[in-house]
């Protein structure tokens, strides 16, 4: 990026772990894609939490984390009203919270199974 007061997508994803840290995201793991021809964005960063209020509140959070660090806000956000897997867009980065029955069933981890995956720690 060419402007210093510009915010890298890495400083987003990891800004957007730190969100979902903060409400007990589950099993957080950051897929980098920068590799990958053709790839929708430069990372997916992807958790599931235990029920449909845990999985909102969770989108909240890393929209207050990102926001209040970094003064972004997401360019669409789709799945609150059933909280089942809620996609917060920041074009470089998405972010992907879902219920764990749901993360197993649509697997996106392995769908983009030639990505760098990281996995955070609790």
């Amino acid at each position: 990026m060419t402007k210093e007061n510009e915010i890298t997508s890495t400083q987003l994803a990891e800004t957007a772990v730190l969100g979902l840290k903060e409400r007990k995201g589950k099993e957080i793991k950051l897929l980098d894609l920068r590799e990958i021809s053709n790839s929708v964005s430069d990372y997916f960063v992807i958790c599931h939490g235990s029920s449909n209020t845990n999985v909102a509140s969770l989108a909240e959070s890393v929209q207050d984390e990102v926001r209040e660090h970094l003064a972004e806000k997401p360019w669409h956000v789709e799945g609150t009203q059933n909280a089942e897997w809620i996609i917060i867009d920041y074009f470089n980065v998405v972010v992907h919270i879902f219920q764990e029955s749901v993360r197993e069933f649509y697997n996106l981890e392995d769908l983009w199974a030639d990505a760098k995956v990281s996995t955070i720690e609790d």
